[in-house]
């Protein structure tokens, strides 16, 4: 991706949902410990050339990190996001699987004091300001597993009968994502979703909240939880 399409992604906060100033964090904080780790993987294994061999990256961290704040947003298959940055699938398939983690371990930072890494720390969090929450699942088509993976079947969503995987998203009253999950196959309902991530089954009950149990969901429908 040459600099100023770069710039102009960077610049429209409706492509990836954050300012530059939040991305510049991003790529401040999260850039070193994605090198990190690539450099320990390629030390890990045997190798026949030295590291830093070889070509070179065709993709650079802060790409790889759009490319994923895009696919997160938007749902673009990694197809489409490959003949935007002008590199192989495979390439935005490997930069996606190695940010997310990343971005997860981070979490959702709402104040200067304040980040939030668990479904857990959202639903105390939420308790605690007396603010209400959204919580629903949002499915991402996928490709159909290779024949003769394990489970296969398991992606198939029961609700759009199409290969998916899953997201439990938590936000504000206002629209901001408070925390996103890890992904689960599509067939895997919301409320078993939610109960995997720790979800006890209600919210937390205050002087101005009520508890409210969260049915599984349809279609895209937003159950709010007045906490």
């Amino acid at each position: 991706m040459g600099n100023s399409t770069r710039a102009l992604v960077i610049g429209n906060r409706r492509i990836t949902g954050l300012t530059a100033d939040v991305i510049a964090e991003l790529v401040a904080e999260v850039g070193p410990l994605w090198h990190q780790r690539h450099q320990t993987r390629l030390a890990s294994r045997q190798r026949k050339r030295a590291v830093g061999a070889g070509t070179k990256h065709r993709l650079v961290f802060v790409d790889r990190l759009l490319a994923t704040l895009v696919h997160l947003r938007h749902g673009a298959t990694h197809d489409v996001l490959a003949c935007w940055f002008g590199v192989d699938r495979s390439t935005i398939t490997r930069a996606v699987n190695e940010v997310r983690p990343l971005l997860a371990e981070r979490g959702c930072t709402i104040s200067p004091d304040i980040r939030l890494r668990t479904l857990a720390e959202v639903i105390d969090h939420l308790g605690g300001t007396g603010k209400t929450g959204i919580i629903d699942g949002t499915e991402i088509r996928v490709r159909r597993p290779a024949q003769g993976r394990k489970d296969r079947d398991k992606f198939i969503s029961g609700k759009n009968k199409q290969n998916a995987v899953k997201s439990m998203v938590v936000t504000d009253g206002e629209g901001r994502v408070l925390w996103c999950s890890p992904t689960e196959p599509g067939s895997c309902a919301d409320i078993t979703h939610a109960r995997q991530l720790g979800w006890s089954g209600s919210w937390p009950v205050g002087p101005r909240s009520r508890s409210s149990p969260m049915p599984a969901t349809r279609g895209s429908a937003r159950r709010p939880a007045d906490v």
